[in-house]
């Protein structure tokens, strides 16, 4: 007995090689956006502009810039707590960026919720 599925449902290899073919493609276009955005830099202050910090696209930090007046050796707790807002921020902004734009990328090629596995 033979099954019959609905049209475009087990349509043999023809369908198959399609899909495979489509995930390629998908693979690609991620790896091309990965790359990119492995790529930008991002500047982010903190503390009122007292700190800012330059990070790239993999999280590696470029540069820093403290404003001398922000710097009290009698307070070095509060100059603390601005570099690791900076830093933090600045984290969250490639992180956030990223899964906008791997969200865009895997949501138009009909897979929803699929940024999280990268």
């Amino acid at each position: 007995m033979r099954a019959n599925y609905p049209k475009g449902m087990g349509g043999g290899p023809q369908n198959m090689n399609a899909m495979i073919q489509q995930a390629q493609k998908m693979q690609e276009e991620m790896n091309a956006l990965q790359e990119d955005l492995d790529n930008r830099e991002y500047e982010v202050s903190a503390g009122g502009g007292a700190v800012s910090v330059k990070i790239s696209g993999k999280r590696q930090i470029l540069s820093m810039e403290i404003a001398p007046e922000i710097v009290d050796p009698d307070d070095i707790e509060t100059l603390s707590d601005i570099l690791v807002a900076a830093v933090n921020e600045a984290i969250k902004r490639v992180d956030d960026t990223n899964n906008a734009e791997m969200s865009k990328l895997t949501g138009s090629m009909g897979m929803p919720g699929m940024p999280g596995l990268f």
